[in-house]
């Protein structure tokens, strides 16, 4: 067996068809279909079934699939090697994210990431979490950054943040005047999410609202599914329904005034955020440190390195006297 065919036969059943598979490899259609006749000559079996829409794999092309991505992952990897040795800083490197985390404060971890590597490329993918693991498991991403561990024992899996989640409401909405509140006065309100997709234990964000919805007894809630945090915000803003964010995500809507949140403490949540990658992969060196500046996520949070610093002064002025600095 040789890797040109598996490289083909991954090629296809990404690209959904021979001919988008010899585009990507630079082969004609016939170069292709050769790779594939010899492949499934090897293993005995047909690995694709030829259909008037395309191909789809058969059983014996679904159990292979997985080995050949892994094969393929894995020489990429000694290929990353053999190059770090001469260059450790230079390359390119891919990064899978779940698209809530853009809106963090990970946007300034990243930022000094490039600076401190400028000959590094690194490529940002974003994807619901159980797709940051795919991406990642097949060698497509180096990194990811998902919600919750993944409990495959092929992935190393870290926390490296834990994010508070809050509800929101628009500034104009009722609520918004009301001081005390309690989850009684949520009975007919609608909330805003993602739309739930089920199957393989779903998607963690997804999962993490509708149960804190669950055990504050308002499981039956009206939930308007919006598959944008962004167009969230907006509708919530709008007076379209509530919304349960991740407070970095909504800190410039709190600071302008067009959010507000709710002190309801039955409605406040926390979600893992996790950082991941191949148990075997190769990790050069500016990934390594990729991976540290990743793991120190609450230490260089500018929030809480202003509330330390608050909290050291007050110690240093002592009781009954204001830090410096303080009106």
């Amino acid at each position: 067996m040789e890797l040109d065919q598996i490289e083909a036969f991954v090629a296809i059943v990404r690209r959904g068809s021979f001919t988008g598979a010899g585009a990507a490899l630079a082969l004609s259609q016939p170069a292709v279909s050769r790779r594939i006749d010899l492949l499934e000559h090897e293993l005995a079996a047909p690995v694709f079934e030829r259909t008037r829409g395309g191909v789809r794999l058969t059983e014996a092309g679904r159990a292979f699939l997985p080995y050949a991505e892994t094969l393929l992952a894995s020489m990429h990897d000694g290929i990353a090697a053999v190059r770090a040795l001469e260059r450790p800083d230079h390359g390119a490197m891919t990064l899978a994210i779940v698209g809530t985390l853009a809106s963090t404060t990970l946007t300034a971890r990243l930022r000094s990431f490039r600076a401190a590597y400028p000959r590094v490329e690194l490529r940002l993918r974003t994807a619901l979490s159980r797709e940051v693991s795919e991406l990642v498991r097949r060698g497509d991403a180096t990194l990811g950054l998902r919600y919750d561990v993944d409990p495959d024992p092929e992935l190393v899996c870290r926390t490296v943040h834990r994010e508070k989640m809050v509800p929101v409401c628009a500034a104009m909405h009722p609520l918004a005047r009301r001081r005390a509140l309690d989850v009684s006065a949520f009975r007919r309100e609608a909330w805003v999410a993602f739309p739930a997709r089920r199957g393989a234990g779903g998607e963690p964000y997804t999962l993490t609202i509708e149960g804190r919805l669950a055990a504050a007894g308002l499981g039956g809630a009206e939930i308007i599914p919006i598959d944008s945090l962004t167009a969230q915000k907006r509708m919530v803003e709008a007076g379209f329904g509530l919304g349960l964010f991740p407070v970095s995500s909504v800190d410039e809507e709190l600071r302008a005034g067009t959010l507000r949140t709710l002190p309801v403490r039955a409605l406040q949540a926390t979600i893992d955020v996790v950082l991941i990658h191949r148990r075997r992969a190769y990790l050069s060196g500016a990934a390594q440190s990729l991976m540290t500046a990743l793991s120190q996520w609450d230490v260089s949070d500018p929030r809480r390195a202003t509330r330390r610093r608050r909290t050291r002064a007050r110690s240093r002025a002592g009781p009954g006297r204001r830090a410096p600095g303080r009106a």
